[in-house]
C-alpha cells in the first residue's frame, strides 16, 4: 500500500516517501511503460540525496529520463547534474565534482538536492495537481531545515514548489534569476535558472551565473550563526 500523502499536505502530519507511490496515475502509468523499455532503469520516485541536516536545500524540477530515474538519484547521470555537481564542488559542499551514478561516492556536505516531483513526468512536464500531491515531502524538507539555512529553487516550477510548501503567495514572491526571498523560520530562497541542457546549451543560464548565485549563498551562510540545539 502506497504511504504517500492524499489530496494535499496535511501540516499536522509528515509525509513519508515512498519508492512505490502511485498516487499520480498519470506518473505511475508513464513509469511502468519506461520500466518495460528500460528494466535496468530505476524508474520510480526518487529520494533526495545528501546531508540529512542541511543547511542549503536545492530544489529541482523532476528526475530527468535518463539521468535522475534511470541512477535513482537526483542530477546523476546526465547533463543537468554536470554543472550543478562541480559547483557544488568548488564551493565545498561536495566531495568531487562529478555524479555518474549511486555508487560513484559521491557524498555532499551541508547540502541535500531534492526535486519538486519526485516521479519522472511525461514530456518533463508535470500536471499542476502532480506538483500539489507531492509536495508535501518538500514541506517537510523545508521544515527540517536549521534556522538561517538556504532554499535554492531552480527555475519558476520548483521556485513554485517552495512558495506552496510554505502557504506563501506566488505574487508577493517572483521568480527571477539571482533574486533572494526571505521565508518564514529565518530561511532564505534564492532562484536560479535550472541548469538543463537546454538553458546552459543556449547560454541562458552559463557558468559564471550559477557561480555568482553560489557565491551569494555562501557569503549569506556565512553570516548567520546556527541556532543551538534546544
Amino acid at each position: 500500500m502506497s504511504t504517500c500523502p492524499r489530496n494535499g499536505p496535511n501540516r499536522s502530519e509528515r509525509a513519508r516517501f515512498s519508492t512505490s507511490c502511485d498516487r499520480c496515475g498519470r506518473l505511475a502509468r508513464h513509469l511502468a511503460g519506461v520500466r518495460a523499455e528500460f528494466p535496468a532503469y530505476h524508474a520510480r520516485p526518487v529520494a533526495a540525496f545528501g546531508d540529512p541536516r542541511p543547511r542549503l536545500l536545492i530544489v529541482g524540477l523532476a528526475p530527468g529520463m535518463h539521468g535522475a530515474n534511470r541512477t535513482g538519484r537526483p542530477f546523476t547521470g546526465d547533463h543537468a547534474g554536470v554543472l550543478l555537481y562541480d559547483t557544488l564542488h568548488r564551493f565545498g559542499f561536495a566531495n568531487q565534482p562529478e555524479a555518474t551514478d549511486r555508487r560513484d561516492g559521491l557524498r555532499l556536505t551541508g547540502c541535500r538536492v531534492t526535486n519538486a516531483v519526485k516521479c519522472l513526468p511525461p514530456g518533463n512536464k508535470p500536471a499542476p495537481d502532480e506538483v500539489r500531491r507531492c509536495n508535501a515531502y518538500l514541506r517537510d524538507e523545508i521544515s527540517m531545515l536549521p534556522h538561517g539555512a538556504v532554499v535554492l529553487a531552480l527555475g519558476g516550477i520548483a521556485h513554485h514548489a517552495v512558495l506552496m510548501a510554505q502557504g506563501l503567495s506566488r505574487t508577493a514572491y517572483p521568480f527571477r534569476h539571482g533574486a533572494r526571498h526571505t521565508l518564514p523560520g529565518g530561511r532564505t530562497l534564492y532562484d536560479s535558472y535550472h541548469c538543463s541542457r537546454y538553458n546552459t546549451q543556449t547560454r541562458r543560464l552559463t557558468e559564471s551565473m550559477f557561480n555568482q548565485v553560489f557565491t551569494d549563498i555562501v557569503q549569506n551562510l556565512s553570516k548567520i550563526r546556527p541556532k543551538p540545539a534546544p
